[in-house]
């Protein structure tokens, strides 16, 4: 079958691939999956964010993450980088995020269409293969990640960002089981650089429900938007021996829930960037808003590769903060995303379970959604 062309979506020239559930656009540069649309029932739903300034003229030296700024992107090395490693200095999120990626292939069977584009890294010599599957009924997006890279370690994470509706808590958000929950152990903003925090640095939570704030009280972070005004950062570390991990978000003004599936062998850990207007420095000026980040990674925290490869108080506790690279043997990241419709009085996911055809979303008031998902993918 031909490959698609390139057309211009939100300014940044983007492969577009279609199956009967699902129209996902990825970017050429830095890879970004965005927008994804997805078709449920008569409707069409589409959760990921666009960043506001993506039509507009940025400063010259913005970096390519920040110009395309949408959907779900593959970080490796996931993080800030600022601080360079053995010599190695990367940019934001990785050389995934912001190089160009070639079209490799894009294959039609007759139940599903994969696209497979790659890119050779510089600064970690070797090559990263980006495959994105869609199968025929599903409303779910399948990635696969594969990492050819000369040897050291590698904090990797995949980026989602879901833009929800401008109504205090118009979304609920839950997750698998966590061993840990921990606020940015630093000043994730600061207000002489006209940003603003209002969660405790550092601080340790047991549920999304009560996170230590600043001023000494406690918020709930599973309803969002919330706090307006801030910009906050909280990492989970997942239980390892769930069979697989899951992150979701229930709309249930739009009957709908996000969700997303992953190993958390591979993928241990959940960084939430709660995205609510604090950041009033440009390209943000206060605009970037009702966002929230269900970024799943292998990292220590958003720090970048120094941090996640060095010793760190989550690696002494036997937590993987990075993995290892061997080009003699690829590692290879699985994840899925997906939505579902749901019945009236579905309130908050309190659990994802398999079933012999795909995933059943359990509420806490007892409702229950299907969807069609194929869970082995991520290899599990």
């Amino acid at each position: 079958m031909s490959a698609p062309t390139l057309h211009t979506v939100h300014s940044q020239p983007s492969w577009s691939l279609r199956s009967s559930h699902v129209h996902a656009n990825l970017t050429r540069l830095g890879g970004h999956l965005g927008p994804v649309s997805f078709r449920l029932e008569h409707r069409l739903v589409s959760p990921l964010s666009v960043a506001p300034w993506a039509e507009e003229k940025l400063a010259a030296n913005t970096p390519a993450l920040l110009r395309v700024l949408r959907g779900d992107l593959f970080c490796a090395p996931f993080g800030g980088n600022a601080t360079p490693w053995r010599g190695e200095r990367h940019p934001p999120h990785g050389e995934t995020a912001n190089s160009t990626w070639r079209l490799k292939a894009f294959e039609r069977s007759a139940d599903r269409i994969t696209l497979h584009a790659n890119l050779p890294t510089i600064v970690r010599a070797g090559m990263v293969d980006k495959y994105i599957t869609l199968i025929e009924g599903h409303a779910a997006v399948y990635q696969r990640h594969v990492l050819t890279l000369a040897r050291g370690p590698m904090p990797v994470g995949h980026h989602a960002m879901l833009k929800f509706p401008d109504a205090p808590g118009s979304g609920i958000v839950s997750t698998s089981r966590f061993v840990q929950g921990q606020v940015f152990p630093a000043a994730f903003e600061q207000p002489e650089n006209r940003g603003y925090q209002s969660l405790e640095p550092g601080a340790v939570f047991r549920s999304l429900e009560r996170v230590p704030l600043l001023n000494g009280k406690t918020t709930d972070l599973s309803r969002y938007p919330a706090r307006r005004g801030f910009e906050d950062l909280v990492m989970l570390v997942a239980d390892p021996k769930l069979s697989f991990a899951w992150n979701a978000v229930v709309f249930p003004r739009e009957r709908y829930a996000y969700f997303a599936l992953r190993d958390p062998r591979e993928l241990r850990h959940t960084i939430l960037w709660i995205s609510n207007g604090g950041r009033h420095y440009p390209p943000w000026s206060g605009r970037h808003a009702s966002v929230m980040g269900i970024e799943d990674t292998t990292s220590y925290f958003h720090f970048g590769l120094a941090e996640s490869a060095a010793a760190n108080p989550l690696s002494r506790r036997g937590l993987p903060t990075s993995l290892p690279m061997n080009p003699k043997r690829p590692v290879m990241i699985s994840y899925i995303f997906g939505v579902a419709p749901i019945p009236a009085g579905f309130d908050r996911v309190a659990d994802i379970a398999r079933t012999d055809d795909g995933i059943e979303l359990r509420a806490a008031s007892g409702k229950r959604a299907r969807c069609a998902v194929d869970v082995s993918f991520i290899g599990v």
